[in-house]
């Protein structure tokens, strides 16, 4: 399964609303990147930065589990969507 660029950026809109409303891992998200709750807001629209909240997402397999359970996705979207997004192309170790 593709995701299109449209839907990469709906479930990177999904992603941030989700994390926005995780009162657990909200926390967690603003401590390591230095955002701020204004960020998270003015970010909703921002593919470049959906795509950051979907690779703060993708480092724990829980939290992938808990995102796509929560918003009805396969485990595998959440890193086809970031593969979309601005930054989200394979890096190649050379």
């Amino acid at each position: 399964m593709n995701v299109s660029r449209d839907t990469a950026e709906i479930v990177g809109l999904q992603a941030v609303a989700w994390l926005a409303s995780n009162d657990e891992l909200l926390p967690v998200f603003l401590g390591s990147t230095g955002a701020s709750v204004d960020d998270l807001r003015s970010g909703l629209q921002d593919p470049g930065f959906q795509g950051a909240v979907l690779d703060f997402i993708l480092m724990d397999d829980a939290w992938i589990e808990q995102f796509c359970t929560a918003r009805d996705l396969s485990p595998e979207t959440p890193r086809m969507a970031r593969a979309m997004l601005p930054g989200g192309g394979e890096v190649h170790w050379t």
